[in-house]
């Protein structure tokens, strides 16, 4: 859920210590002085023994959202959910809803949020205990969020590849929906695009010979999670190319996990969720699987993927999670996931299969 910033959320940083592992050291030490503590209520400030701020460190340019930094900045928040109107400015503390976790039941707005005066970078942190969501982007337009297609060396796909495609029933629509591009230096290698809001923050790559590699830096999440921005029934598949299958059924809303399936379930507990690397994806994600009243698993029919849907049942919440059993193939095997459906059995079919899913059982 996007934020608009109002400037009667000013506010403070509770402590001096809030962001020094977000901030340069030099920074640090000008905005943060030592044996200077401050404190913020809801809208108010209170220090104590706190002079007045280092010059620069309230100061801003009027319409500073016409400055370029800023603007970069403004755009990269978008991705992680927050909005900025003209009203936010360089060198100011808001106070602003988290988008992690909502200000928790009492709707506090605990996310204390920060430009500092040259635009160079933003920061933030959520004070809840339960939560403390922290980050920081940058203006330098050298890192993830200002990556392009081009600049990826990205390019729409050829006749070689659209014939990969066609091959497996993925038509020309799909893929230019979901942004389906090929290395410009590398005819044969698929890019799948990774996109937030819209906005290019990575890309995973495939050549037709299934090696698979994700790009330096590329954020962990589902691939297709602009598809269930608003979905209160989504799907999880284990590959984008099923993911792409499900859109030729009618299917849109569902995304795909980003990487291959674990060996077996854990028979450890789950881990803290900041531990949980292999599937911080999901956790990435919270905000837009919360809203899913109804979670279909639509993992391969194998042992692997078998145990994907168990683990991704374990996080999701087995209440509301439904799994899909794909047909048999033959009196001696069953079809393998969602693309093997729909080259043998059709759209309509893979559809239906999909739509009565059964409710999940830990134990199957």
């Amino acid at each position: 859920m996007s934020m608009i910033l109002q400037n009667q959320w000013l506010c403070r940083p509770i402590s001096k210590f809030i962001f020094s592992n977000l901030v340069p050291t030099t920074y640090a030490a000008l905005v943060f002085p030592p044996k200077h503590v401050m404190t913020c209520s809801l809208f108010v400030v209170h220090a104590t023994n706190a002079p007045f701020p280092p010059h620069g460190v309230d100061e801003f340019v009027e319409n500073a959202f016409d400055e370029p930094k800023v603007k970069i900045l403004k755009q990269k928040m978008e991705v992680h959910g927050i909005s900025l109107d003209n009203s936010c400015l360089p060198g100011k503390y808001y106070n602003l809803f988290c988008p992690k976790c909502k200000g928790g039941e009492l709707k506090e707005r605990s996310l204390s949020f920060h430009i500092v005066p040259d635009g160079e970078f933003a920061m933030w942190r959520c004070f809840r205990a339960k939560c403390g969501w922290c980050g920081r982007v940058f203006a330098d337009d050298k890192d993830l969020y200002s990556r392009t297609e081009e600049r990826l060396g990205l390019e729409p796909l050829g006749p070689k590849l659209i014939a990969y495609f066609k091959e497996r029933l993925i038509s020309e629509e799909t893929l230019s929906r979901n942004s389906v591009r090929q290395m410009s230096d590398s005819k044969t290698v698929i890019a799948f695009t990774y996109k937030q809001n819209g906005l290019l923050v990575g890309c995973k790559y495939r050549t037709t010979g299934k090696r698979f590699w994700q790009g330096k830096g590329t954020e962990k999440m589902l691939y297709g999670i602009d598809d269930i921005s608003d979905a209160a029934e989504i799907v999880i598949v284990e590959g984008e190319i099923d993911k792409l299958s499900l859109e030729e059924a009618g299917i849109r809303n569902c995304v795909s996990v980003p990487g291959g399936a674990p060996g077996k379930v854990s028979s450890k507990d789950l881990p803290p969720i900041e531990k949980d690397t292999a599937y911080q994806y999901l956790w990435n994600c919270k905000e837009y699987l919360d809203k899913a009243v109804r979670i279909t698993l639509a993992t391969d029919n194998d042992p692997p993927g078998q145990a994907l849907a168990k683990e991704l049942a374990r996080r999701l919440g087995q209440e509301r999670c439904w799994q899909v059993h794909w047909p048999k193939k033959d009196e001696f095997s069953s079809f393998k996931d969602a693309n093997e459906v729909l080259k043998y059995m059709g759209a309509d079919a893979l559809k239906r299969i999909v739509e009565n899913a059964e409710p999940f059982t830990i134990g199957k």
